[in-house]
């Protein structure tokens, strides 16, 4: 076996990872001393060398193979998992206090959320369905168990069981239509599946059984409807540390397999697909923002909110393909991709102020909870009112211009009742971001507890802020990032 067919610097980032999460486990196992480092520190320093490597290879200008085509080093991959790099780096710095006022095992925490990164990184450069669903179980798993570190907690060890059940389904399903796929083409590897499509050497029928569970899958991973069932209760019963941990970068890792699957492995039947997601889009759009409003509890609220926004990522996903034309997919798929990230950095900020505002015996899940926020941290107010505007889709937040890009790829595709929909629902979901805002700053102080956060957690959460604005301002560098990774993945 020649080096060339491995191609070990395509997959150095992981590599380096997996045995710095190694090394991690020997020194909180192994070493005593009171001088040891911390379980964040290590957590952070086992990010930075497999960062830089990353951050090396994002010059790429063409999709680079692994292991004999079983991985892929391409654009999309490389800003794909640097922003999931970044979510998670944020979720523990946000996580400090949270975990050591609840008792929650600090080194078992990072080291899950380490290896839940991993999985993630795997999924986004997977050429082969094997390596898709190997790095889903191993995100999958380790974020389960996270979610059940608070052993005495019922709440939190209800949603554990039920984020199981939800993940289980999820795998399941995903697992019989990639069985599928392999049956109807005779191939494990995307870019083959795809050739003998064309080439009429694939089974179009077993294909179209398969991309139904395939759908079915990633509707569960999404959180889209009638797929979500208990994904409110996760988010609430969740510790919040682990809450964020869910609702952030795993959304990257399904935007990337959904990439994968549908359009690099099974553009070819996208009238199957496209069909089902603009169902689940209407669904997720209509029920997400109604149900959000008769919420009363914060986390609640975000969980619909996040049905809500994922209507909007799928709206992306069903305006690539126009009558087999692959020409919009850089466009519309790419202006998802610009909303998966706008989301997912308004998320870290949301429930990263939840944590700094919540103490021992006091969670801040209640919309009450953040009465009167303004006079007792304006800039925490402002943090927030930056987030819920983001979320909203209010200028000049990023969250606006992620909205105008994928209802201007829904229009280019013929979609235009689709877009009138998504903007009308849009609206009924700015009642309840605006609520929050209102009360913060209009209704009186309820809580008054001091608020204790440290300075790292502060500069986080100001970075945080200042990135949903800037981002929103000036979209275009972003966005161009976006539109060239799904176009030279595209190109393969």
């Amino acid at each position: 076996m020649n080096a060339e067919f491995l191609n070990l610097s395509a997959a150095l980032p992981e590599i380096v990872l997996l045995a710095a999460i190694c090394c991690v486990v020997l020194i909180e196992a192994l070493v005593k001393s009171p001088r040891k480092p911390s379980p964040l520190t290590l957590a952070l320093l086992a990010m930075a060398v497999p960062a830089v490597l990353l951050i090396g290879q994002v010059g790429l200008s063409e999709t680079v193979y692994a292991f004999n085509g079983l991985y892929i080093a391409d654009p999309l991959a490389v800003m794909l998992k640097l922003c999931a790099f970044i979510a998670v780096a944020a979720c523990l710095i946000y996580a400090k206090r949270y975990l050591a006022d609840r008792d929650i095992p600090e080194s078992e925490f990072h080291l899950l959320a380490l290896l839940s990164l991993l999985g993630q990184m795997v999924m986004m450069s997977a050429g082969n369905l094997l390596v898709i669903y190997l790095g889903l179980e191993l995100m999958s798993l380790s974020l389960y168990a996270m979610i059940a570190l608070r052993r005495d907690d019922s709440v939190a060890t209800e949603a554990a069981m039920k984020y199981f059940v939800l993940g289980a389904l999820a795998s399941g399903f995903l697992l019989y239509g990639l069985s599928m796929v392999y049956g109807g083409a005779g191939s494990l590897d995307l870019v083959e599946i795809t050739r003998r499509f064309d080439a009429g050497l694939a089974n179009p029928l077993v294909f179209s059984f398969g991309v139904v569970f395939i759908v079915a899958g990633l509707a569960f991973k999404l959180g889209a409807v009638p797929f979500h069932m208990w994904l409110p209760d996760v988010y609430e019963g969740a510790p919040t540390a682990a809450t964020l941990l869910i609702a952030s970068a795993p959304k990257l890792a399904a935007f990337a397999i959904a990439f994968r699957l549908l359009v690099e492995g099974l553009a070819g039947i996208a009238h199957d697909w496209q069909v089902m997601f603009l169902v689940l889009a209407v669904g997720s759009l209509v029920f997400g923002n109604v149900v959000a409003i008769a919420q009363t509890n914060l986390k609640r609220m975000l969980a619909w909110s996040t049905i809500a926004q994922i209507g909007f990522v799928l709206l992306g996903f069903l305006s690539g393909v126009i009558d087999g034309d692959t020409g919009a997919v850089p466009t519309a798929w790419g202006a998802s991709l610009f909303y998966v990230i706008a989301y997912v950095l308004t998320t870290l900020g949301t429930f990263g102020l939840i944590q700094l505002l919540a103490r021992s015996g006091f969670e801040c899940d209640r919309i009450a909870d953040l009465k009167g926020l303004h006079t007792r941290s304006p800039w925490m107010a402002l943090a927030m009112l930056l987030m819920m505007f983001s979320l909203a889709g209010i200028p000049p937040m990023v969250g606006f211009y992620a909205k105008v890009a994928v209802l201007t790829a829904a229009v280019e595709a013929g979609l235009v009742w689709l877009a009138v929909l998504a903007v009308m629902f849009s609206l009924v979901g700015a009642f309840y971001y605006l609520r929050v805002v209102k009360v913060m700053y209009f209704d009186a102080v309820e809580d008054d507890g001091e608020i204790v956060a440290g300075g790292g957690a502060r500069a986080t959460l100001a970075l945080n802020g200042a990135a949903v604005l800037l981002l929103g301002i000036v979209p275009g560098p972003l966005m161009a990032l976006c539109l060239e990774a799904v176009r030279v993945a595209m190109a393969g």
